[in-house]
């Protein structure tokens, strides 16, 4: 069952976000054409639907590929992709989507996703390696 292990944990990376990112982007939809909430969808939601699914699955794969396993834990490393990936998207959405998220806001929910990823990775990713027999 060693075949092709790398890309095992890629999969297993993708899985939960490629499985949850839809559900919010029906939430959203419902949103705004039911409740008329005036989030546009259409430049917020199409960047985390692509980028996410793949980061999650690369970051997976080079947990195994770097051996970090064995120094490190799951969840602490999901939460490294959290750390240096939230500033990026909050640029992102501040410079390119022109959106206003005020920084104090940030600077309060990091910490929360944070936590939110190292119990994400630390659980549910873990399940995934082990149901494809990573770890």
């Amino acid at each position: 069952m060693n075949h092709h292990p790398h890309l095992r944990a890629y999969l297993a990376g993708v899985a939960f976000p490629t499985l949850v990112l839809p559900l919010f982007l029906v939430l959203f939809i419902l949103g705004r054409l039911v409740y008329d909430i005036g989030i546009p969808i259409e430049r917020v939601a199409v960047f985390p639907l692509a980028l996410l699914p793949i980061l999650w699955g690369a970051w997976n794969a080079l947990y195994f590929r770097a051996g970090v396993g064995r120094a490190m834990p799951l969840g602490l490393h999901g939460a490294i992709l959290f750390a240096v990936f939230a500033p990026f998207g909050y640029m992102m959405s501040h410079f390119v989507l022109n959106l206003t998220l005020p920084f104090s806001l940030f600077l309060k929910l990091y910490p929360v996703g944070l936590i939110v990823y190292y119990f994400l990775w630390k659980y549910l990713v873990a399940f995934f390696n082990r149901a494809l027999g990573l770890a």
